[in-house]
């Protein structure tokens, strides 16, 4: 089956796009094979998952006044994110997003209409409940923490995703784990949680608050921080786009739990949920993880998915 992906926006807002994060997405399946490296492999692998995602019959979507709008319309309109290269990345010559967020929003779009069709909006941080309240996307997915204050405005379903925080350090560091923080600098994200977890857990570093992730990962490579700790789906992607950096240690602190958003008053919360627990209990879940994160991190066991409706909220 055919997969087709649109976007209203087009591919100016991308152009900008390094050559070296153009390069990390896989092939389009016009290319699969053709450099010899492994993207071709990557690139078929994740084809055939969203070719055989499970597709739910016509009395199920029916039955939903949610799925059944999504339906009529023909296709599956995301808020979600066009840069993050291990959950969701666009690659301007195919104007496909792919990872692991891409995926899921293409699987669920699989689910309801009987094909991959998704409407790819960017979102911010300022935009995202706006969005679902307005109607103009029907779902978010961009690594979307579900809080109360955020549960208030809109309904999630997952979560989907845990993420403790994690430490970044030079590849020829001596920090090998949380312990090792004590006496170091250490950058963070300003106002972020990756603050409040070192004043807990590592109350002797010193914290260098930073106003974004390029700043602080680029604080470890000059030499101006030790280490960096964040959220470690951040530190995953900065992995895999610099040789001179590595993740150290086992991820400490409360996990960070990401849903999918959709809109508060209607029935989509429990449709999106029991596909979620289907594609989890079917290993579609696990499969997607290490084709889209495991591998191109090299981490060979997916992590246990949390448990849906585990978190307030969701």
């Amino acid at each position: 089956m055919r997969t087709r992906t649109t976007t209203r926006r087009g591919l100016t807002a991308v152009a900008a796009l390094s050559l070296a994060a153009v390069a990390l997405v896989a092939c389009s399946p016009e290319e699969e094979g053709t450099d010899g490296d492994g993207a071709g492999d990557e690139s078929s692998a994740y084809q055939d998952l969203l070719d055989n995602g499970i597709v739910a019959d016509d009395a199920t979507v029916e039955a939903n006044e949610w799925a059944n709008g999504v339906r009529e319309a023909g296709v599956l309109t995301v808020g979600g994110t066009e840069t993050s290269e291990l959950f969701s990345l666009l690659d301007p010559t195919t104007g496909v997003a792919r990872g692991f967020d891409a995926a899921l929003s293409q699987l669920l779009s699989r689910y309801i209409l009987g094909e991959v069709n998704t409407d790819l909006q960017q979102v911010t941080v300022d935009t995202r409940e706006d969005l679902l309240e307005t109607g103009a996307v029907d779902t978010i997915f961009a690594t979307y923490s579900i809080t109360p204050e955020r549960a208030a405005r809109v309904a999630f379903a997952g979560p989907y995703y845990s993420s403790q925080s994690g430490i970044l350090v030079p590849v020829d560091s001596d920090i090998t784990g949380l312990d090792d923080l004590d006496g170091a600098t250490v950058a963070t994200q300003a106002a972020s949680t990756g603050v409040t977890v070192l004043e807990e857990f590592a109350p002797g570093a010193t914290i260098l608050e930073l106003p974004d992730h390029a700043q602080a990962l680029a604080a470890v490579q000059q030499g101006n921080a030790d280490a960096y700790v964040i959220d470690q789906s951040l530190l995953l992607n900065a992995v895999v786009t610099n040789d001179d950096v590595q993740i150290v240690g086992e991820p400490f602190g409360p996990g960070d739990n990401y849903g999918i958003g959709l809109p508060k008053d209607s029935d989509a919360q429990e449709f999106v949920n029991e596909w979620l627990q289907q594609i989890i209990d079917d290993g579609t879940w696990a499969e997607l993880w290490q084709i889209t994160i495991g591998d191109r991190a090299d981490i060979d066991t997916a992590p246990e998915p949390p448990v849906i409706g585990s978190v307030e909220g969701s």
